[in-house]
């Protein structure tokens, strides 16, 4: 089975990994000429390293990466609202793990050009147009000099071409620019010489103004640190800003001012972000679910398919996992390319909308608000009005929604096709 698989992030190099342990050996195409470990900090849920541990990559990501064991949710005083353990600490079988973006897609791409072979990834290569045939489909590529590259004829195509999907605007030319809820993400990462919070995502305020910070590289000879932050500033909302305003250089002094005496033990957040190196500003965006990710033999994955707010941790969590799914079924379908398709969709479709829209009404994150609304001062009662058993159904709610329940991952069958 030749498949072409469009896009190198995270979502398309899982892809290629998982459908080569499934028997298969697919070409991954991407748009840049030259790849670099861009990027900050994401967070690796459970249920996304067991299936990177499936793909024989856990150990070296845990060394790359910090494993997290709390997550603590504070109000802009920074009184605590919600404490609960993460990882291995929490009783799962799988650690959660937070590590650098770039560092990540960088060791999946050395995996790759391994198990795969070296002209595995062709990069410079950007999908300008695709005509989808009753068994196949023919992509055409260009260069980012504008000139023509070969073209090539599949029998599959997997798009892993992010937000800004250029196969999606193919199945759904009208509709726009992604949706913006008005925040406006800040985003860095500084090295320090101590941190005394190792192993904690910290998550304080609320929806209209949070600051976030966690750990993604620890020396544990030296304490030396990598933080990656974030702080999140809700602005009036409008048109989606312009792609080329995203990911441009953030000035400190528009955050200074508003978190200037966001200071608590463990966290100077001023301090954080004046040693910051290089911040970056974006805008909080998300797309609407789809009523379908498959059109003959092309389909969505990752963020081509469900773009979600950066609430709870799932968006890279999610594409790995729809990697998994995509191989799995494919190989369970033995060579029925169209029924594959069709439970991979089953599966996964459904599963991440109610992630997205759960993520549009805060997610886990929800309990700031509820905090901030009904105890906003350091003297307010926050247990008479937010009690401990609403935030536990809080947190609960969204693991179950996700699907890092740990009861429920304990029990959910491998997507190894070993057996299959």
């Amino acid at each position: 089975m030749r498949i072409l698989i469009i896009g190198a992030g995270i979502g398309g190099l899982t892809t290629a990994l998982s459908l080569h342990a499934a028997g298969y050996r697919p070409q991954v195409f991407e748009a840049v000429a030259k790849p670099a470990p861009l990027g900050v900090g994401i967070n690796l849920l459970p249920h996304a390293t067991r299936e990177l541990a499936e793909l024989g990559l856990l150990d070296d990501i845990r060394r790359l990466g910090v494993d997290m064991h709390t997550l603590t949710y504070l109000t802009r005083h920074g009184r605590e609202i919600w404490r609960e353990p993460r990882g291995l600490a929490a009783g799962y079988a799988w650690p959660q793990i937070a590590v650098h973006r770039g560092r990540l897609q960088m060791l999946l791409l050395d995996k790759v050009r391994e198990r795969l072979g070296p002209d595995a990834v062709r990069f410079d290569h950007a999908l300008v147009d695709f005509e989808l045939k009753d068994r196949g489909v023919t992509a055409a590529f260009a260069g980012r000099d504008g000139q023509a590259r070969a073209s090539e004829t599949a029998d599959l195509l997997i798009a892993a071409d992010g937000i800004h999907s250029a196969v999606r605007r193919r199945f759904y030319p009208h509709e726009g620019l992604p949706k913006w809820n008005g925040v406006t993400l800040w985003r860095s990462t500084v090295r320090l010489p101590a941190y005394p919070l190792q192993g904690t995502m910290l998550w304080a305020g609320h929806s209209r103004q949070k600051f976030v910070a966690y750990p993604i590289e620890h020396d544990a000879r030296s304490g030396e640190t990598l933080l990656n932050w974030i702080c999140d500033l809700k602005r009036d909302e409008g048109e989606t800003p312009a792609r080329e305003d995203w990911n441009r250089r953030g000035d400190p002094g528009e955050i200074l001012g508003p978190f200037a005496d966001w200071r608590w033990p463990g966290a100077n957040v001023p301090a954080i972000i004046a040693a910051a190196q290089d911040i970056f500003e974006f805008p909080m965006v998300d797309r609407d679910p789809l009523p379908r990710w498959t059109f003959g033999r092309a389909t969505l994955i990752g963020d081509a398919a469900h773009p979600m707010y950066p609430i709870g941790s799932n968006g890279a969590t999610q594409a790995i996992i729809d990697a998994r799914a995509l191989a799995f079924h494919l190989r369970r379908a033995d060579g029925d390319i169209e029924a594959g398709l069709a439970a991979y969709e089953a599966e996964r479709r459904e599963a991440t909308a109610r992630i997205v829209l759960m993520n549009r009404g805060q997610g886990p994150d929800k309990v700031m608000d509820l905090a901030h609304e009904r105890a906003p001062n350091p003297g307010d009662d926050l247990d008479a009005a937010l009690p401990i058993a609403a935030r536990a159904a809080i947190a609960a709610e969204y693991k179950k929604v996700a699907g890092f329940d740990p009861a429920a991952l304990a029990q959910k069958a491998s997507y190894s096709t070993s057996g299959a």
